[in-house]
C-alpha cells in the first residue's frame, strides 16, 4: 500500500514527526520532490536532526530510504547527512538514488545568490540552495541525469556546452568569474564516486515492491501553498509539493496511492515572503514563535524565524482539497495552552465580499482577514493520550478545524516527542 504525507501550508507543519511516526510501520520512504532547502525536525531516541535530503524513516533499521527522480540531489549534501548521522549513533541507513535523479551542480547554488543579489528587494526571498537553477535547467533539458555521470565522453560533450551558455550568464549578467571546464568535469567525476554505491532504477524496485504488498511512504517537502502551480506564485518553490506528484517523482502509478495524510498546524507559520492573510506581528506574533515548534519557530534549514499567524481555515482547507487529503494530522497544538483566547480566519473579504475560497496571488494580496473567536483551554496538554481527556475547549477548537477543513482528523500532536500523539477514530 502506498500513502503520501504531505503539507497542506506554507510547510513547517511538523510533517518530520509524522512521517518518522507512519515510517515506523513501513518498509520504504520516498523523497519525491524539492532538495536540500527544506528540511524536517526529528527528535527520537538518538536525538534531535534536522534531515534536509533523506526521507524521515532513516532512523528504522527494517526501512530502505530513496531518492526518487523528481529529487534536487546535491550529491556532497547527501554523502555528508548520511555520515552525520552515522556519527552520531544511527545505524548506517539503507539508502536507494534513482539513476533518472538530475543533480544539483556547484554553479545552481551561484547563480540562485547571484539572482537574488541582483533583484534586491524584489527578491523571492530563496534559501539560496540552488533549487530554481537546478529546476530551470531540468525543464530546459540542460541538466544532468544521474545516470550520465557514467558516460565520460558524455561528461565532457555537455559540460563544454553547459559552461558555454552559463559563462555568458556569469560574465554579462552577473560579472562574476566564469566557471571552469576542467574543474567541473572533475567535480562531477567525484559524484560519480560518491554516489555509485546508491545509484538504481528505483522505478523497476517500487513495481516489485508494490507487487509484493509492501508499505510504501511517499514525503513531501513544503506544503501546498508552496506549490508551483497550486500555490501562491511566483513566491512559491521550483518543484511540486503535492501528494499528486508523488506518483512522477518517484515513478509510480498515480492510482497505487491510496491514503494521502496532509499535516495542518495548529496555528500558521511561513518562511519567506509572499501573502500571508492571517499572520500577526510585534509581541503577539515573538510570543507564538519562542512558544512553538520545539525551540522555537525557525526554519529548519536556514534558521530564519517564521512569520506567525492564527489558523488560516481558507488556506488550509484549499490545502487540504488540492492535495487529496484522506486524512488530516493536526499538530504543535499544546503550544497553544497559554492563550485566553483562539482567532480562527474563517473567510477573507476581498473589495468588500467576503469568500471562503482561496483565490489567486493578484486577489489573496488584497485579502483581509475575516475571524472567529473561540475561548481558549489555558493549562497544558502534553502527556494526555486519550482524545476524550483534553480539555473541553481543547476540543471544540479540533472540532470546529475539522469542520472547516472538510477532512477527518484522525492524529492529534501534542508535543514534539515521537510518541506524543493522540489517535481519532
Amino acid at each position: 500500500m502506498v500513502r503520501a504525507i504531505v503539507g497542506a501550508n506554507w510547510g513547517d507543519e511538523g510533517k518530520g514527526k509524522i512521517t518518522d511516526m507512519l515510517a515506523m510501520k513501513s518498509d520504504i520512504i520516498i523523497r519525491y520532490q524539492g532538495g536540500s532547502n527544506a528540511g524536517h525536525t526529528i527528535i527520537n531516541n538518538y536525538g534531535k536532526f534536522a534531515l534536509h535530503l533523506l526521507p524521515s524513516g532513516v532512523f528504522y533499521n527494517h526501512t530502505t530510504s530513496i531518492i526518487g527522480n523528481g529529487v534536487a540531489l546535491n550529491i556532497p549534501f547527501l554523502v555528508k547527512e548520511i555520515d552525520e548521522l552515522v556519527s552520531k549513533g544511527v545505524p548506517k541507513p539503507h539508502v536507494l538514488v534513482s539513476d533518472r535523479a538530475q543533480i544539483l551542480m556547484p554553479y545552481h547554488i551561484l547563480f540562485d545568490e547571484y539572482e537574488e543579489e541582483r533583484l534586491g528587494k524584489k527578491s523571492f526571498g530563496s534559501t539560496k540552495s540552488g533549487i530554481a537553477p537546478f529546476y530551470s535547467d531540468k525543464y530546459a533539458k540542460i541538466g544532468f541525469q544521474v545516470s550520465e555521470l557514467f558516460d565520460d565522453e558524455l561528461l565532457k560533450e555537455k559540460v563544454a556546452r553547459v559552461c558555454e551558455t552559463k559563462n555568458v550568464l556569469m560574465e554579462h549578467l552577473y560579472h562574476k568569474p566564469a566557471i571552469d571546464q576542467e574543474e567541473l568535469l572533475q567535480t562531477l567525476r567525484e559524484y560519480r564516486e560518491m554516489v555509485a554505491p546508491y545509484v538504481c532504477d528505483v522505478s523497476a524496485y517500487l513495481h516489485q515492491a508494490i507487487k509484493e504488498g509492501k508499505n510504501i511512504l511517499l514525503e513531501g517537502q513544503l506544503g501546498s501553498l508552496k506549490d508551483t502551480d497550486h500555490g501562491i506564485y511566483p513566491m512559491v518553490t521550483s518543484s511540486s509539493t503535492l501528494a499528486g506528484y508523488g506518483a512522477i517523482g518517484a515513478g509510480i502509478p498515480p492510482y497505487e496511492i491510496k491514503n494521502i495524510t496532509t499535516v495542518v498546524k495548529a496555528y500558521s507559520s511561513a518562511v519567506g515572503a509572499g501573502a500571508f492573510v492571517s499572520e500577526i506581528f510585534g509581541e503577539e506574533a515573538d510570543e507564538l514563535r519562542r512558544r512553538g515548534g520545539d525551540g522555537g519557530e525557525y526554519g529548519a534549514t536556514t534558521g530564519r524565524p517564521r512569520r506567525m499567524g492564527w489558523f488560516d481555515a481558507v488556506a488550509s482547507r484549499y490545502g487540504c482539497r488540492i492535495q487529496g487529503a484522506t486524512e488530516s494530522a493536526l499538530t504543535v497544538l499544546d503550544v497553544l495552552g497559554y492563550l485566553d483566547e483562539l482567532s480562527i480566519c474563517v473567510g477573507y473579504e476581498i473589495n468588500g465580499k467576503v469568500t471562503k475560497d482561496f483565490p489567486t496571488t493578484t486577489e489573496l494580496n488584497k485579502a483581509k482577514p475575516v475571524y472567529t473567536v473561540l475561548p481558549g483551554w489555558k493549562c497544558e496538554i502534553r502527556g494526555i493520550k486519550k482524545y476524550e481527556d483534553l480539555p473541553e475547549n481543547c476540543r471544540k477548537y479540533i472540532e470546529f478545524i475539522e469542520k472547516e477543513l472538510e477532512t477527518p482528523i484522525t492524529m492529534v500532536s501534542n508535543g514534539p516527542g515521537r510518541d506524543e500523539i493522540i489517535y481519532r477514530k
